[in-house]
C-alpha cells in the first residue's frame, strides 16, 4: 500500500513508499483511510521531539487522525463491523493514518457522527480528545468559569472554544483581526486581537488558559489567573505527569521535572498552576464527542484539503504557518464521500 513513513527523524525525515498492509491483531479493525489530517504533533514525532519516550521503530508511518470505511475485523472483535464508517486517533506507537489502510485497536475507534462527511470527521479525533480531556478530566471546568484560550482560530482552539461554551463557561480568546469574526461565531465571548493588543494587559481572574504557543506566551498567560489557577500547555515544557503517563523510567521523571522547573516556579510564585498536557487515544470518548457533534453543539473548521499523493506539501502547508483557520485535511480520492 502507498504511506508516507519517517525514515529517520528531521524536516526530511518523511517520504512517499510502497509499504506492506497492516498486520489485524484479534483485536483490531482494519480501516481503509478515507482522509486524514495534519496536527503539530505529526511535526513533534517526525522531528523526534519524543522518542526517549515514544519509542518508534523506523521507518513507521505517520499520521494521528483516520477516518474511513472498516474492511476486516479480529475475532475478538464485537461492537465494530465490516463497511463501518469510523473515526480514530490510534493510540501512540500505533498511529499510522498517512496510509490506505491502517489497523487499529477497537478500543481507538468510533462510528463517525452521522452528521459529517469522511473528510470533515477526519478533522476531528485529535483535537476534539484534547478539548474534552483538557476541560472535562484535567480542569474539571464548570457553568460559570472563566476559560482563555490562545490560538482560538487553530484547530485545537477552535473546538476548545465550542466545548467550553457548551459546558457553561465565559470563554476569551486570542487571535488576528481576520479570523475574530470565524472565533466569534464558534461561541467566544472576549475576543482580544494580539496584533493590537497584549491579552496579559486587559485579562484577569481566569480559572484556566490553555496555551498552545509557549514560550513567553506560557509565562504571561499565568498572570492573568486567578489565585489556584491553572495553566495547561500543550506545546510544554513537558512535565513529571507526562512521564508517568507514559510510564517512562525514573529518570526521565528526573528530565521532565528539568524541563519544566522555571515555569513551575514562576506558576507557584503567582499562586497558580502549570500542568503539561498529551492527549490518549479513547474510542469511548469520541462516541460522546460524535453526539456533540451530530446534535450541532460542535462543528469542525476546515482550512483547505490536499490530496494524499500532496502529503508533504500539507505538511509544510501547516509549518509555514499557512493556515488561516482550522484544520488541513489530506483526501484519499476527491469522491470518497
Amino acid at each position: 500500500m502507498k504511506a508516507f513513513i519517517v525514515e529517520k527523524y528531521g524536516k526530511d525525515g518523511v517520504r512517499a513508499a510502497d509499504v506492506a498492509e497492516p498486520t489485524v491483531r484479534d483485536s483490531d479493525v482494519l480501516v481503509r483511510v478515507s482522509a486524514t489530517s495534519i496536527n503539530p504533533l505529526d511535526k513533534m514525532v517526525r522531528d523526534g521531539e519524543f522518542k526517549r519516550l515514544l519509542k518508534y521503530k523506523r521507518p513507521f508511518v505517520l499520521g494521528h487522525d483516520v477516518a474511513g470505511i472498516v474492511t476486516q475485523v479480529g475475532s475478538a472483535v464485537r461492537d465494530v463491523a465490516v463497511g463501518d464508517a469510523v473515526y480514530a486517533r490510534p493510540r501512540d506507537l500505533r498511529i499510522g493514518g498517512f496510509a490506505e489502510f491502517i489497523a487499529i485497536d477497537q478500543d481507538d475507534v468510533s462510528p463517525k457522527p452521522e452528521s459529517l462527511t469522511l473528510r470533515e470527521a477526519a478533522a476531528v479525533p485529535l483535537v476534539a480528545l484534547a478539548a474534552r480531556q483538557i476541560l472535562v478530566d484535567r480542569a474539571h471546568v464548570k457553568p460559570g468559569q472563566k476559560v482563555l484560550i490562545h490560538a482560538g482560530a487553530g484547530g485545537l482552539g477552535s473546538t476548545v472554544i465550542q466545548l467550553a461554551k457548551h459546558l457553561g463557561a465565559t470563554v476569551a480568546t486570542t487571535t488576528n483581526t481576520h479570523t475574530e469574526e470565524l472565533v466569534r461565531s464558534l461561541g467566544a465571548d472576549i475576543v482580544v486581537d494580539y496584533t493590537k493588543e497584549d491579552f496579559s494587559q486587559v485579562l484577569s481572574g481566569y480559572d484556566l488558559v490553555l496555551d498552545s504557543l509557549g514560550g513567553a506566551n506560557l509565562e504571561k498567560s499565568l498572570t492573568v489567573l486567578k489565585p489556584g489557577g491553572l495553566a495547561i500547555g500543550v506545546v510544554g515544557p513537558p512535565d513529571v505527569g507526562f512521564a508517568r503517563q507514559l510510564d517512562a523510567p525514573s529518570f526521565m521523571s528526573a528530565v521532565m521535572n528539568a524541563l519544566s522547573r522555571k515555569v513551575r516556579k514562576q506558576a507557584k510564585a503567582l499562586g497558580v498552576r502549570y500542568q503539561f498536557f498529551f492527549m490518549q487515544a479513547s474510542g469511548s470518548q469520541l462516541r460522546e464527542l460524535g453526539a456533540l457533534y451530530d446534535n450541532g453543539q460542535l462543528r469542525p473548521v476546515i482550512d483547505r484539503t490536499f490530496p494524499f499523493d500532496q502529503t508533504l506539501e500539507a505538511m509544510a502547508y501547516v509549518e509555514q504557518g499557512r493556515t488561516t483557520a482550522g484544520k488541513v485535511v489530506i483526501s484519499m480520492a476527491p469522491d470518497n464521500d
